[in-house]
Order: structure tokens, then sequence, then C-alpha cells
């Protein structure tokens, strides 16, 4: 296992052509790469961030076969990267309603994980701004998913599930290293509690966060919180973007992750 490794956060800002927005990713990956990243988190709805909830439905993919999911695998490949697929649409068995599937793919361009998502953004943000995630997308399995990687064993997650720790409780217990939280912030929830969320997932687990989010103006007036970030497991900021495409970098640790957990035990203190 490699005890120190560059990652990368993807921040996007993400529109209705999925041609457009695979473009934008490969770009971005391709400076991930370019600079050492061994392992990049793509943000959630990095393929499409429509105007309408429904346009999902329209480009969804069977598992396993798919223009977004072939995407993915010849980046993991073309760069010798890890690649954790933010979120793709993939079909249910309800027409109308697909999993919102993170796909982590190896250097290789072989695909090791699915995590569909669970909890689902059924909220009033404001009187003006509200969202019912769960008209288009099935709730996953309540199973826990990680993959073991070459830069520590990693946790999957995507966006709403950060407001559940006990999903993260269950994770730690599992043996998770690293976290992965691709991401699509409302610009109010963001800046009222993204940053708060990120951090406390990382300091109360003792691992790195790697948490790429949208960031911008989307068609339709969208309006995305961004600030993608890499977190330690001390709660340390170690980079972080603000708004627009671009790649947050920053070198993961192992070694340090597991002095941390050795000198300050807080996990093995749990008590229920």
């Amino acid at each position: 296992m490699t005890m120190r490794a560059l990652v990368a956060a993807v921040q996007m800002v993400s529109g209705p052509e999925v041609g457009d927005n695979l473009a934008q990713a490969a770009a971005l990956l391709e400076e991930a790469a370019a600079a050492g990243a061994r392992l990049a988190v793509l943000p959630e709805n990095f393929a499409l961030l429509g105007s309408d909830e429904h346009d999902k439905l329209d480009i969804a993919e069977t598992d396993g076969n798919g223009p977004v999911q072939a995407f993915l695998a010849e980046q993991a490949r073309r760069h010798g990267i890890w690649l954790v697929g933010g979120s793709v649409p993939l079909r249910s068995e309800e027409a109308e309603r697909v999993y919102s599937a993170c796909l982590v793919y190896d250097s290789a361009g072989e695909r090791r994980a699915r995590y569909d998502k669970i909890h689902l953004f059924d909220v009033e943000v404001g009187a003006q701004e509200a969202y019912c995630e769960s008209r288009t997308v099935k709730p996953g399995r309540l199973q826990p998913v990680l993959v073991d990687t070459p830069f520590g064993r990693l946790g999957l997650s995507i966006c709403y599930d950060v407001r559940f720790p006990e999903l993260f409780r269950r994770l730690v217990a599992e043996g998770m290293e690293l976290l992965a939280i691709p991401s699509a912030f409302t610009a109010t929830t963001g800046a009222a509690h993204w940053q708060t969320l990120v951090r406390a997932r990382a300091i109360e687990n003792q691992c790195f966060v790697i948490a790429p989010g949208q960031g911008g103006e989307h068609p339709g007036g969208r309006r995305t919180h961004g600030e993608s970030m890499i977190v330690g497991p001390w709660g340390e900021m170690l980079a972080r973007l603000d708004k627009g495409p671009g790649v947050a970098l920053a070198e993961i640790n192992l070694e340090a992750l597991h002095h941390l957990r050795r000198r300050f035990p807080a996990l093995t203190h749990r008590r229920f």
C-alpha cells in the first residue's frame, strides 16, 4: 500500500449538455493527472445538471453499459489513476426513477465499486426553493460501501448523505481511512453548513475526506455552493477551491492518520 499519495477533488459547473460536461471533466482530470494525482473524485451530477430533475431519466444508463460509464473507465485507464465518478444515473426497476450511483474505477479502467445514494434531498430550502429528489431517484440499499485502493480503504457517499453521521460510523467501523463526498450543495445550504459538515465527518471519523462539488451558476438559474475541499483527519483544510471549474490537490499520508488514531484513540472510546 502507498502511504503517501496526491489526491484531487475536481470541481465543475455542469450544464444540460452531456458532451460539454464530459469535455470539461476530461480537461480537469488531465490537469489533475499532470500534477501527479493518483486518485481523483468528480462531483455529483458531473455528466448532467439540467434545469429539470427529470432530465436525468433521458440519459440513464444500464449498469455496466453506457457512454458515461465508458468515459469514466477510459479516463481512469488513460491517466493511470483511480477515479471516483461522482454520481451517474443508472436505470432502476422503476421507469420514472433512477439510482444515483457513485462508481469507482481503478488505474486499469476496471470498475471496483458501486454505491447508490441512500439519503435523498427532499427539502424546502426557502420560500422559492424546494427539492424532491425522490421523485426521480430511487434510494440505494442500506449497505455501506467501501473499496480497497492502493491509498487506503475508501468509503463512498453522495452529497446529502453527509448530514447523517450514522452512515459514516458504519463505514469507519468497517475500516474506512479515506472518504469521498461528491456533492452538488445548493448555494444556500452550502454557505450555512457545507464546510462544517465536511470537517466534522473528518474529525469524528479520523479520516481523510475528499469532497468535490458543483460550484457556480447553472442553466435554468440553479446556483451551487462549490468550496470543494480535501480535509485531514484532524479537521485541517489541506486544499480548497471557491467557485468555478478547477482542481483541489493535496497529499494524503496514511502513516500520519494511523499515528493520530494511536495517539488520540477516540474511535476506541465509543460507548454506543
